[in-house]
């Protein structure tokens, strides 16, 4: 029987560096995310960089039945597991309102409905005699109710809660869950746009991810429950929990909005602008 890091949403930044961060500790991986030509591109870079074993299967983690396969070929592998990380997400932004039935129905699926139907699966196939270490990214947005980002922000939060009771429920097993909730970070090209929005605020709260990947997997195996990387950022989680709810969705819907007007700014190129110059009444 082979033990391996399952690594969820592998191909994203993040996704990637555990990846690369578990593989160069020596551990065999077993990755999955929804693109099947990154899945292997990044497997055959693994192996041939770590000489590890890496384990691969695209899976469309929001739909039911993709996952059932995915656990099946668990089953036929007979894998073990010392280590699961949850990194698979989505995030739509935008009011709520303007959100459409399927983007509302992919935050709920993917972040909630996929993120616990793997973590059962993979307790169910922990290593016999090891202790399973968890570590699930929720989000510094679980602290705080977040216009502009609503339903996100709560599956972040409902993610927040869940694995801490479930820390509590497998500690008499020697496991561990671990939560990291980190601000921005610089992983897609939208992501990097909305960081640029914010302006200064936007780049002192972001993380790097190859770093935040070694320090998050660091505190796992000492058994720290909750990682918030970046002082900034634990001073704006330590500030929020001092003031009422109503005040901090007033604040942060005030800052998202500034940001989306900052980046419709941005978004107007130099030869837009000339188009519209060369197109006004003369």
């Amino acid at each position: 029987m082979t033990a391996y890091a399952f690594i969820s949403g592998a191909t994203g930044g993040l996704g990637k560096a555990f990846a690369v961060e578990c593989a160069s500790r020596g551990w065999n991986l077993f990755l999955t995310d929804t693109n099947a030509d990154r899945l292997k591109t990044l497997t055959e870079g693994i192996q041939r960089t770590y000489g590890v074993q890496v384990a691969a299967h695209a899976c469309d983690l929001s739909d039911y039945q993709a996952r059932t396969t995915l656990f099946s070929r668990l089953g036929e592998m007979q894998a073990a597991f010392h280590m699961l990380i949850n990194v698979a997400g989505v995030d739509y932004e935008g009011l709520f309102e303007s959100r459409s039935r399927d983007e509302i129905r992919a935050i709920v699926r993917v972040n909630i409905e996929s993120t616990l139907d793997v973590t059962r699966a993979v307790l169910e196939r922990t290593c016999p005699g090891q202790p399973l270490h968890i570590i699930t990214v929720s989000s510094l947005a679980a602290f705080y109710p977040m216009p502009v980002k609503a339903t996100y922000a709560a599956s972040k939060r409902f993610l927040l809660d869940f694995f801490l009771a479930l820390r509590d429920e497998i500690k008499e097993y020697g496991s561990t869950v671990t939560i990291l909730c980190p601000a921005g970070m610089p992983t897609t090209p939208g992501s990097i746009e909305g960081i640029e929005a914010q302006g200064l605020m936007g780049h002192l709260t972001t993380s790097d991810v190859g770093k935040l990947a070694t320090k998050t997997i660091d505190s796992a195996l000492r058994g720290k429950a909750i990682v918030i990387p970046g002082f900034l950022n634990q001073v704006l989680q330590f500030l929020g929990g001092l003031l009422p709810p109503v005040s901090i969705a007033s604040l942060v819907g005030n800052r998202w909005r500034s940001a989306r007007k900052k980046r419709a700014t941005l978004q107007i190129s130099p030869q837009s602008k000339a188009q519209c110059s060369s197109q006004a009444p003369g």
